[in-house]
């Protein structure tokens, strides 16, 4: 696929007065805002930042570390990452409008002098050899074929011995999937690896696997929690995926559910290091 229908599909073109108006029906606003405030709509993978938390922990990142997040985003796990583990951060998201909106919410929570947002691809960053001290890819692979190119791409700016953490919806089956999911309408925009897929790209681009773990339990159980706060609500939450996902939100979710359920797909973690 190319880059333009990527970026059609995430583009909202209203994401930040969106947001704005969210914070207005919070109580609070722009000068009053948190990380914790804005997780709901920064962090839309599965499990949103209890997800983020589990994956950072496993990293070992020290005060000072320079950290790449790829496929930032809203820059929710870059603004997480640099204000818990005290790291400097850089994320790189291809869409304009998620940088743009990323950028606008980095200062609205005083993390301008640590976190920095840039748009660019993946398979090509901006960045110098050997100049990250870890990176983080969270829901990124479902829509990047060339895996072994991605994972070249981030050995690069790694130094060695540094660890990447992953977590991505990957394949468990052969069967189709219903659609449209959140990151994809059709068919068409889905590229989803299978664990065996990772794998292969990650020793090619000279990674060593730490730690392999299937969170489809976890995505289950965040799902009914989900649900459940929404059946006893009255209407959307004031920040929620909502605003990422559009008007048939609850369409994408449903079948983003059903295939996990059904064992078509599962978000899976992984843990790697550059080996040189």
């Amino acid at each position: 696929m190319n880059d333009s229908t990527l970026v059609k599909h995430y583009s909202h073109g209203q994401i930040l007065d969106a947001i704005r108006a969210g914070i207005t029906a919070l109580c609070k606003s722009t000068d009053t805002i948190t990380i914790d405030d804005l997780a709901a709509v920064d962090e839309f993978h599965i499990g949103g930042r209890e997800a983020t938390e589990h994956l950072v922990d496993q990293l070992a990142l020290a005060p000072g570390n320079s950290v790449l997040d790829v496929g930032c985003g809203l820059g929710g796990t870059a603004r997480f990452v640099a204000e818990t583990c005290g790291c400097r951060v850089v994320g790189i998201d291809l869409t304009p409008e998620f940088v743009k909106t990323g950028q606008a919410l980095t200062s609205w929570v005083g993390l301008d002098d640590r976190v920095t947002l840039q748009q660019g691809s993946a398979l090509d960053m901006p960045f110098g050899a050997r100049e990250f001290d870890a990176a983080t890819m969270l829901h990124l692979g479902m829509n990047i074929a060339d895996k072994s190119k991605l994972f070249t791409e981030v050995h690069r700016v790694l130094k060695p011995g540094c660890p990447f953490g992953i977590y991505d919806i990957m394949r468990t089956s052969d069967e189709a999937l219903d659609y449209p999911v959140p990151w994809a309408k059709d068919q068409k925009l889905c590229v989803l690896g299978t664990l065996g897929d990772y794998r292969s790209a990650l020793h090619d681009a000279s990674f060593e696997i730490l730690h392999e773990l299937n969170r489809r339990e976890f995505a289950a159980d965040f799902f009914a929690a989900m649900r459940e706060r929404m059946q006893s609500a009255e209407g959307p939450p004031p920040l929620g995926l909502h605003i990422l996902f559009g008007e048939d939100a609850p369409l994408k979710v449903k079948n983003m559910v059903g295939n996990i359920a059904a064992g078509r797909a599962a978000p899976i973690e992984v843990i790697a290091r550059t080996t040189s």
